[in-house]
């Protein structure tokens, strides 16, 4: 029976729901691993490298499992997790370091998308560095590095065209947060996400999913923001909605986004698994948002869903997940 750690964020008891979230997907992946014959350690993974070594070579896992998604309740050292891994040795899920650093700053992975030709929505870091041309007066202020819709609240919307009031609030935000920001256009339109899923050792692109946002009174943006994603009976958790039903006139569409999903996949040497955000402005142009790496895998999140409407079971798509990391 081959061994296999499941190292996942060490969640702290005080920790917030998105964190909370991945003993959720600890317990769902070991449940997965456990029926398909292996044998699921999970291993949190804590600010103690020594200890961490220490019990991953006592261990001598076949595989690691990467669910670490924030490292000290932050994501700018996710990596970290993953690098560990390189040094042991030890062959484990998902991508590697640089593509999980490249992916996870997102102003950077925003640089290489517009360097590669695939549009992004215009955007400005907190050190007044301006990219691309926007006529929109509508930012949505971001932490660089968070994933998970952190960060994302009414206060994240700023409405301005004065390029200093938006660098005044950039590191208002920053101070806030404690962390990095940079504000990006707001696409007015839809939002997408495509998920992908390595088999055997080819990519196969997972139905696309709509978000819809439903009953949003004018005025009220259209965006996914952690109360969508997190906060249970609120308004923009029951008006915020997935949907896999495209019509024939989003045929063309739906097929630009699995092309932008599966180019985005090997620029930036994904692996395993990944999903791609997408808005798509009023005349039908596709904008990438950000790109992740290992993208939740909570039986109630996006990429099960997909999966779901693909005919894979989850179990399966764990154990391709799995066979990758130790075949590829």
């Amino acid at each position: 029976m081959k061994r296999i750690v499941i190292l996942h964020t060490d969640v702290a008891p005080d920790a917030g729901i998105d964190e909370q979230d991945c003993l959720t997907q600890t317990e769902s992946v070991s449940g997965a691993a456990l029926a398909l014959g292996y044998e699921p350690v999970p291993l949190p993974f804590g600010m103690d490298f020594n200890q961490t070594i220490a019990k991953l070579r006592d261990l001598h896992p076949d595989v690691v499992f990467n669910l670490v998604e924030t490292f000290a309740g932050r994501g700018s050292m996710v990596y970290f997790a993953t690098a560990l891994l390189d040094f042991l040795q030890i062959p484990y899920t998902g991508c590697r370091t640089d593509a999980t650093f490249l992916t996870s700053n997102k102003p950077l992975a925003k640089q290489m998308l517009q360097a590669a030709g695939i549009a992004t929505p215009p955007w400005i870091t907190s050190g007044g560095n301006a990219i691309g041309q926007t006529d929109t007066d509508t930012y949505m202020i971001k932490p660089c590095w968070e994933d998970a819709s952190v960060g994302l609240d009414d206060e994240a919307v700023l409405q301005t065209a004065n390029r200093e009031i938006l660098l005044s609030a950039l590191q208002k935000r920053k101070k806030n947060l404690g962390m990095d920001c940079f504000a990006e256009a707001y696409i007015d339109g839809r939002e997408f996400n495509v998920a992908l899923l390595a088999i055997d050792g080819e990519v196969q692109i997972l139905p696309a999913a709509e978000i819809l946002f439903q009953n949003f009174p004018p005025g009220k943006l259209k965006f996914l923001d952690y109360r969508a994603k997190w906060v249970e009976n609120s308004f923009e958790y029951d008006n915020t909605v997935r949907s896999f039903d495209m019509g024939p006139h989003d045929t063309a569409l739906v097929g630009s986004l699995r092309n932008i999903a599966l180019a985005i996949w090997h620029l930036f040497g994904l692996r395993g698994y990944a999903r791609v955000d997408f808005r798509v402005d009023q005349q039908g142009n596709p904008f990438v948002l950000e790109i992740n790496a290992n993208p939740c895998l909570s039986p109630d999140a996006g990429f099960a869903a997909a999966l779901e409407q693909a005919s894979i079971r989850y179990a399966d798509a764990i154990n391709n997940i799995i066979r990758n990391a130790i075949y590829s």
